[in-house]
């Protein structure tokens, strides 16, 4: 347990504005993550192995892309307990995204609405700073590197972004995810439509191949998905992903749904909406792609999750392992042991 309760950091945090206090928060790890320091946050790693997609997870419980997305505190956020992380979403250059206010807390519901937009500090930066990572992986934990297109980058172009982000981050990736569902930058859920789809990850996976090649070792690809999807679509993302050969999907990404939360204040803000809010969305996509998929098929869940209850629900609906942003702010650090605990027996 960590020897400063998140109980006692919460209002500080949500006293201030939540983008700052997201600096705030990645800012501390970062600085401490190395030192002795760091006993004051850290807590036991909760073992429970499990293999999927041929690698061996110490336990279920991962830390989404989008809260570390320059990879600046993998080792920090290791101590907390997960069996894996995922960082970024990094594109090739550095971009500072969407103007500001772009992160909204709906506390009523345990949701965030966020447009950041992709803001990074670019691959050459963030493969630098999974370099500096040491502890985390030596102990055991999987890291996953997210990656993206930039915003200025025409969506017929987008592969180019994708193909030179693989190049950089795969000989550092445990696995890597493409990440087509991010509501915030202009036009790039056109790329889950079926034949843009087809052909993006046709190349991906060509290239992923060749990198194979090149570095002895065959690096996972995932997908993330968006949550805003209908049947017809998710059956067919599902074809799509076991023709091109894809290793895994995570499901989902944050929604641009308002039905929930529409009467609330910042409900009707742009961008997309975690936590709370679309756990039952989530939960429906990843039912479907079970079936669609069927039982060896690797799913990450995510969306939602604030409990270890949430995370069961998560596995019931056939998601092998489970992923949590928007509940580890509002819960904080024990959010992780606890879902840690509630999957051990799964």
């Amino acid at each position: 347990m960590a020897l400063v309760p998140y109980a006692l950091t919460r209002p500080v945090l949500f006293g201030l504005d939540p983008e700052h206090a997201h600096e705030v928060t990645l800012g501390t790890l970062a600085r401490i993550q190395h030192t002795p320091l760091m006993c004051a946050v850290a807590q036991r790693r909760i073992d429970s192995p499990v293999t999927v997609a041929g690698l061996n997870f110490p336990n279920r419980i991962g830390m989404a892309a989008g809260v570390d997305k320059n990879g600046r505190c993998i080792d920090g956020f290791g101590a907390l307990g997960f069996g894996f992380i995922e960082v970024g979403t990094v594109t090739p250059k550095g971009q500072p995204g969407n103007p500001k206010p772009r992160i909204f807390r709906l506390p009523e519901v345990n949701g965030l609405i966020n447009r950041l937009g992709f803001n990074n500090d670019g691959l050459d930066v963030f493969v630098a700073n999974v370099q500096r990572s040491r502890t985390f992986r030596q102990k055991g934990g999987i890291l996953g590197l997210n990656i993206g297109k930039n915003a200025a980058t025409p969506i017929e172009n987008a592969l180019d972004d994708y193909l030179i982000c693989l190049d950089g981050v795969y000989p550092h990736a445990d696995y890597v995810t493409v990440n087509i569902s991010s509501p915030n930058t202009k036009n790039l859920r056109a790329l889950q439509s079926d034949e843009a789809l087809d052909a993006l990850l046709t190349a991906i996976e060509a290239r992923a191949r060749v990198l194979a090649g090149q570095h002895g070792r065959r690096v996972p690809l995932f997908v993330k998905i968006a949550p805003d999807l209908d049947e017809t679509q998710v059956q067919v993302i599902a074809r799509t992903l076991k023709k091109t050969g894809m290793d895994g999907v995570i499901a989902t990404n944050t929604t641009i749904s308002r039905d929930a939360v529409r009467h609330l204040p910042h409900g009707e803000e742009t961008g997309g909406l975690s936590g709370g809010p679309v756990f039952e969305a989530s939960n429906r996509v990843i039912a479907q792609l079970r079936a669609e998929l069927g039982s060896g098929f690797p799913i990450i869940g995510a969306g939602g999750v604030m409990s270890g209850a949430d995370a069961k629900a998560k596995l019931a609906a056939g998601a092998d392992l489970v992923q949590i942003y928007t509940g580890f702010i509002y819960k904080g650090p024990e959010l992780v042991s606890e879902i840690a605990r509630a999957t051990s027996r799964a």
